[in-house]
């Protein structure tokens, strides 16, 4: 069975991230493809998008074409209700009132990692042959699938260990410490989490089928957001193969807001420079808002017409930056497939690392990981910039009078 194409949409609030999802939705349905599109966002608005009502299972949203808004709670409760239930009493008897009780089982960011294990159920099932998902307003929750080696070490030491160690510690925790210890169906919801995860991590992983797409508006704020986020999303290994523009102002909107175009373009610039070699599809500011069939029709033929894009093709097949970190040093690889050998410079300044190629240039977001690096030297092969770092040297103390 081929695993169908998966497409995860995320970005900052309110840039149009669910009416692109929703407009690719629709374009590959009419394309022939079995498509469903899926919400994972806690505050879902894909059902306003389609205007069509939505529930936690895929409902019939057109010809081809399914919608669903994943169900938190129902994710929930079948991945978590063990150490709900035990976490839950164990605060209340210290305490703790339920609601409050209730709401501290949940570790913050734990029902979105739910809700996107309904990407691993339509892999499985077959029954798609294009997975489209409209993520939470972060990319942080893809975060939490890239320990797939620390989720092995846990199965592979802790969980076998589980029953002597909690066999050996039940009197202990009752006499002394005035506690219970978590019964079996508690591991088996960890264990069952885990194992997912694990899965979860192969699948976005797999660079011929998944890819993430970033959606911003040509606005400082929210592309400085946007590049953090792919910075991240390239170090873990997720594929970015397009980044998406929208809501950009055309040379028709005149006088008025002429300035804010002029800064919309400088911000477009920025965008071409900081995620190239990845493509950059652009939506214009539309007249009225998009909703419903026709509009999303519109905003899909704007952002795949121009440049004959099939809306679920790969449109880049590779990690566009690739971290080596050392305990003495690092090495950064940057992906400049149409820049040729000849002058390179390299600036950093602050988080940023400015790098010129042949009058090329390409600005990233180094990560927190490199706050103590500095970059030592560079080379230029094979379409690919590799940048090496040393730990910068620590300051020389002052003696004390």
């Amino acid at each position: 069975m081929a695993a169908p194409r998966t497409i995860l949409y995320t970005g900052k609030g309110g840039v149009g991230k669910t009416s692109v999802a929703a407009a690719t939705a629709r374009r590959c349905a009419a394309a022939g493809l079995r498509t469903v599109v899926l919400s994972t966002d806690p505050a879902h608005s894909l059902s306003d998008a389609l205007q069509q009502p939505l529930g936690p299972e895929p409902v019939a949203a057109g010809d081809l074409l399914w919608g669903q808004e994943v169900s938190a709670q129902d994710e929930l409760e079948r991945n978590w209700a063990g150490v709900q239930d035990w976490l839950g009493e164990l605060l209340i008897a210290r305490g703790v009132d339920r609601i409050s009780a209730e709401e501290l089982t949940v570790p913050p960011g734990m029902d979105e990692l739910f809700s996107l294990l309904a990407i691993k159920r339509h892999h499985e099932s077959g029954a798609f042959d294009v997975v489209i998902v409209d993520c939470a307003p972060t990319g942080e929750t893809l975060r939490l699938l890239s320990f797939p080696d620390v989720a092995r070490w846990w199965l592979d030491k802790v969980f076998p260990q589980q029953g002597r160690i909690l066999d050996a510690a039940r009197p202990f925790a009752r006499a002394v410490l005035d506690v219970s210890l978590p019964g079996a169906e508690v591991f088996d919801d960890v264990q069952r989490l885990v194992r997912n995860l694990i899965a979860m991590n192969e699948i976005l992983r797999d660079n011929e089928h998944v890819s993430v797409r970033l959606v911003m508006t040509p606005d400082r704020m929210v592309v400085d957001e946007a590049r953090r986020t792919f910075t991240y999303l390239n170090l873990y290994g997720y594929l970015t193969d397009a980044v998406v523009v929208n809501r950009v102002f055309g040379a028709e909107v005149g006088e008025y807001f002429g300035a804010w175009r002029e800064r919309q373009q400088d911000q477009l610039g920025a965008v071409r420079d900081a995620f190239a070699p990845v493509p950059v599809l652009q939506a214009p500011y539309f007249e009225e808002e998009v909703v419903g069939g026709a509009m999303l029709d519109r905003l899909g033929a704007a952002l795949f017409d121009a440049g004959g894009t099939e809306p679920h093709a790969l449109l880049h097949h590779q990690v566009s930056e690739r971290l080596e970190l050392r305990r003495d040093g690092a090495t950064l690889r940057l992906d400049l497939p149409f820049a040729e050998r000849g002058d390179l410079s390299l600036k950093r300044l602050g988080p940023e690392l400015i790098v010129r190629v042949d009058g090329h240039k390409r600005t990233m977001l180094l990560p927190p990981a490199l706050d103590d690096f500095a970059p030592t030297g560079a080379a230029f092969a094979d379409g690919a910039l590799v940048v090496t770092f040393e730990r910068a040297p620590a300051e020389a103390g002052t003696d004390g009078a």
